[in-house]
C-alpha cells in the first residue's frame, strides 16, 4: 500500500491513529472484544523493534479485527452468544499467520450470531449500523469485520462465510472480500456454522491487500481434516481476452433498475478491458442456492451448535429458530439433498464450461435495519439469492465495489471455479483498475521460464504459455555470454545458444510463472531443436529457459547485435 509521507509508518502510529478511529467514529456495536490501548500499543512496540532489527514481515504493523467466531489466543470467543463464549490459548491457524506475518490485533468483531445470518443485526451485542448509513444494515454475519474496515480502523479483517458472509458485508461497505476455495485457509479454530461450506474470508479496502492477507493465511493444516492444497495445474493468470458468464436479464429480477444498470456497467468495463461476456441461464445455480437454509442441508448448523443452542434459551430467537428446527430432520432427507448438490455441481461444471468465470450482483438490496427487523427471515434470505450456492458448488468468489445504486454502494462478485482464485483476482483487479504493486500470484509456487522470441506478448505461440494460465512476470535480460540466430522455422523463433563471456551479447527476453503441471505439458509439446536448460541473467540469478542446439543455430542468421528479437523483426524490410 502506497503511503504519503504524513501518513502513518510505524506500528505503533498506526495503532493511535486507529484507536483515534474508534473514539470519534462512536461505533461501539463493531466490537465485542477491543484490546486495551496499552496492550496493544506493547505489541506494536516490540513489532516496531523486529522491524528496526531487520527482520522481514510482510504485514508489518497491518491492524487485524477479528470476527468473533475465530479464535485469537487470549481474547474470548462468544460468536455473539455471551453463554457459549470460552477463551482459547491458542489463535485460530489463519489469524496465528497473519501474527506472524507482523499483524496487530484490534479485537475481536460484532457478528449475526453463530454466524447465522446475512443482515448484521442478530446479535446481543446490538445491530452494526452501515458504514455509510447509519440506518441501513451492514451486511452479516461478518458485520463488525467489515465496518471496521470501511472506516478505516482496521487494514485488515477477517470473517467466515457459509452463505455469503464474507460477500454481502463488503458490497454494502463498499470495501472488497475475498472468500477463497474452500479449504485454501484453514478452519482451526473457528467456530463452525456448517462445517463442510464454512470459509474464513478477508476484508480490505484494496484488492492488493486483501490478496496480500489471503497469500500469508493460505496453506494445508494437519489439524483441519478439510484444508486442501493447490493442485498442480492450476492457474496463475487469467487469460487476456477472458470468457465471463453473465446472468440473463430474468436473472437479475430481484434488482431495482438502478441496480441493473451497475450491474451492466460493471459488465461493461470488464468489455473495455478485453472480455467477452456471454448471456448464460444461471438459473441452477440460484436453484441450488436455496437448498442451504430450505433443504436438509440446513442440518450441518444443528450438528455445529444446537445441542448448545437447546440448551441454552438466552440465544437470538431467529437464530435459535432456524438451527434448532434442523434438529427434527430425518437422515434420509440430507442424503437425498447431498445428492441433489451433487446434480447441481455437475450442472455447474457444464454452465462454467468453456468460460473463464462468472459475474453476478453481489446481493439484491441494501435494507433498512427497521426493515430487517419488521422481516429477518425475508429479506436474509433475499440478500443470499446470489451468494449461497457458491460455497455448496466449491467455487471461489471475489466481492468488489460497483459504484452505487438506490443511495448505497452497489457490489458485484467474480465467481470462478475451485483453485481458479487468481483468476477471479486478475478480473476484479480489472473492475477496480488496481494494476500497481500486485502481490506474489496464487498460489506463490510457480516455476520461472524464460522466452526471447515466439512465445513472448504479441508473439504467434504466446497463446500457448497463457492458455496455461501462465503468468507475466516482467522483462529479463540475459548476461553478456549469449548469441542469438534467427531460425528458419514456421513461425518464426529465434534460437538462443550460450557462448560464454566475451564472446557473446546481452539478450531480451520476457520471465513468465507457470504451474509445475502446466510447465510439464508445455515441455511436451517443445519442438526441436529448442530445449530446456538454465540461463544467466544479468543480475547473475538463473532462471529456465529456452536454448537452442549449435547445430540447428549453425544453419540460421546471427542477430546477436539488435539485441533482441523484437527489434529484430521491426527492421527486416
Amino acid at each position: 500500500m502506497n503511503q504519503s509521507p504524513t501518513d502513518p509508518v510505524t506500528a505503533e502510529e498506526r495503532l493511535a491513529a486507529a484507536y483515534e478511529r474508534i473514539d470519534k467514529a462512536e461505533r461501539p456495536e463493531i466490537w465485542i472484544t477491543l484490546r486495551p490501548y496499552e496492550d496493544a500499543l506493547a505489541e506494536a512496540r516490540a513489532l516496531d523493534a523486529r522491524v528496526a532489527g531487520g527482520e522481514v514481515l510482510p504485514l508489518a504493523g497491518r491492524l487485524l479485527a477479528v470476527k468473533d467466531n475465530i479464535d485469537v489466543a487470549g481474547l474470548p470467543t462468544t460468536a455473539a452468544c455471551p453463554a457459549y463464549g470460552y477463551r482459547p490459548q491458542v489463535s485460530a491457524t489463519a489469524v496465528q499467520r497473519l501474527t506472524d506475518a507482523g499483524a496487530l490485533v484490534l479485537g475481536k468483531t460484532n457478528m449475526d450470531q453463530f454466524a447465522t445470518g446475512l443482515v448484521g443485526t442478530r446479535s446481543p451485542y446490538g445491530p452494526v449500523r452501515s458504514a455509510g448509513d447509519p440506518e441501513k444494515i451492514s451486511g452479516g454475519s461478518s458485520s463488525g469485520s467489515a465496518v471496521a474496515v470501511a472506516l478505516g480502523i482496521a487494514d485488515l479483517a477477517l470473517g467466515t462465510d457459509t452463505a455469503g458472509s464474507g460477500r454481502v458485508p463488503a458490497a454494502f461497505n463498499d470495501i472488497v472480500g475475498i472468500k477463497p476455495t474452500l479449504g485454501l485457509v484453514p478452519n482451526t479454530g473457528v467456530v463452525p456454522a456448517a462445517r463442510p461450506y464454512d470459509s474464513v474470508t478477508v476484508f480490505a479496502r484494496t484488492l492488493t491487500e486483501a490478496q496480500q492477507a489471503l497469500t500469508v493465511m493460505i496453506g494445508p493444516d494437519e489439524a483441519d481434516p478439510r484444508s486442501r492444497t493447490w493442485p498442480d495445474a492450476v492457474r496463475l493468470a487469467a487469460p487476456e481476452r477472458p470468457r465471463i458468464a453473465l446472468p440473463r436479464e430474468e436473472d437479475l429480477a430481484p434488482l431495482s433498475e438502478e441496480a441493473r444498470a451497475a450491474f451492466h456497467a460493471a459488465a461493461g468495463r470488464l468489455r473495455e478491458t478485453g472480455a467477452e461476456t456471454v448471456v448464460t441461464d444461471v438459473s441452477p445455480l440460484l436453484e441450488a442456492a436455496r437448498l442451504l437454509y430450505d433443504g436438509a442441508l440446513v442440518a450441518e448448523r444443528y450438528a455445529a451448535v444446537g445441542e448448545f443452542l437447546a440448551r441454552d434459551p438466552e440465544a437470538d430467537p431467529v437464530v435459535a429458530g432456524i438451527i434448532l428446527a434442523a434438529g427434527t430432520l430425518p437422515a434420509h432427507a440430507l442424503a437425498a439433498d447431498q445428492e441433489r448438490l451433487d446434480h447441481f455441481r455437475a450442472a455447474a461444471a457444464r454452465l462454467l464450461s468453456g468460460l473463464d468465470a462468472l459475474l453476478l450482483p453481489t446481493t439484491t438490496e441494501h435494507p433498512t435495519i427497521a426493515a430487517v427487523q419488521a422481516d429477518p427471515v425475508g429479506i436474509n434470505k433475499r440478500l443470499g439469492t446470489y451468494t449461497n450456492f457458491v460455497n455448496l458448488l466449491d467455487l471461489a468468489a471475489v466481492a468488489v465495489p460497483a459504484g452505487e445504486a438506490d443511495g448505497s454502494p452497489f457490489g458485484v462478485s467474480i465467481i470462478t471455479r475451485a483453485f481458479d482464485d487468481q483468476t477471479g483476482l486478475d478480473l476484479a483487479a480489472r473492475l477496480l483498475e488496481e494494476n500497481g504493486d500486485a502481490p506474489t500470484p496464487l498460489p506463490d509456487t510457480g516455476v520461472d521460464l524464460a522466452v526471447f522470441g515466439a512465445h513472448r506478448h504479441g508473439q504467434p505461440l504466446n497463446h500457448q504459455l497463457t492458455g496455461l494460465g501462465a503468468r507475466y512476470a516482467g522483462p529479463v535480460r540475459t548476461a553478456p555470454a549469449y548469441r542469438l540466430t534467427a531460425l528458419a522455422t514456421e513461425p518464426p523463433k529465434p534460437g538462443l545458444i550460450h557462448v560464454g563471456p566475451g564472446n557473446g551479447g546481452t539478450i531480451s527476453g520476457e520471465r513468465w510463472t507457470l504451474s509445475p503441471a502446466a510447465l510439464g505439458r508445455f515441455l511436451a509439446d517443445l519442438p526441436a531443436p529448442m530445449s530446456l536448460g538454465r540461463i544467466q541473467l544479468d543480475d547473475g540469478s538463473w532462471v529456465l529457459g529456452f536454448q537452442c542446439d549449435p547445430h540447428s543455430a549453425a544453419s540460421g542468421t546471427d542477430i546477436t547485435h539488435y539485441g533482441d528479437w523484437l527489434t529484430y523483426l521491426a527492421a527486416k524490410p
